[in-house]
């Protein structure tokens, strides 16, 4: 009887740090967020990821706010076969700073994306929320294509502290870039 107690307790704690709220960074700016990124690390259990990611590697992301305070978010990443896939959002501002809501065309979903922890000229640290199918996505930016191992661990951390399963969370290999679109 302790044990199956036990073990409800253990359940219960976990889904309640799952679903805590994540917020975004208090002092987030927009303009500070501007230009390219290369997207280091990748953390989700979304199915679709954990068939693909052994054949990912890194990529850029361009992000560029508009005059409305909203961001265009544009990502890039060359295929093993010289190719470029691509892939674009129009991320809406929310009355929060820091957090956005975009749809993805291409997997007509909903998502709430919050940039959670940033230091502008160094790495980004953003969460997305997919509405309807609850999955969680956490991308690791980095201004260069290396970051300190201290960085990767506090990655690594807050995926695992979000629900995402050690197995998926991904520091990506270097990679070739693709040219500008």
């Amino acid at each position: 009887m302790t044990t199956i107690m036990l073990r409800a307790l253990g359940a219960l704690l976990c889904s309640l740090v799952v679903t805590a709220e994540v917020m975004p960074q208090g002092d987030f700016n927009l303009q500070g967020v501007a230009g390219k990124w290369y997207v280091i690390g990748f953390a989700t259990n979304a199915q679709w990821f954990v068939k693909h990611r052994a054949e990912m590697k890194m990529g850029t992301a361009m992000l560029t706010p508009t005059a409305d305070g909203d961001m265009d978010m544009a990502y890039a990443r060359r295929n093993a076969d010289g190719s470029c896939w691509r892939m674009n959002h129009l991320a809406k501002k929310t009355n929060l700073p820091g957090k956005f809501i975009y749809k993805s065309e291409r997997w007509n979903n909903e998502n709430d994306m919050r940039v959670v922890d940033v230091k502008y000229d160094e790495y980004a640290l953003i969460h997305t929320k997919t509405k309807g199918v609850s999955a969680v996505l956490t991308n690791l930016y980095a201004r260069g294509t290396d970051l300190s191992p201290d960085l990767l661990q506090k990655f690594r951390q807050f995926s695992l502290d979000t629900g995402v399963r050690p197995e998926n969370i991904a520091i990506f290999p270097k990679n070739d870039e693709c040219p500008a679109a």
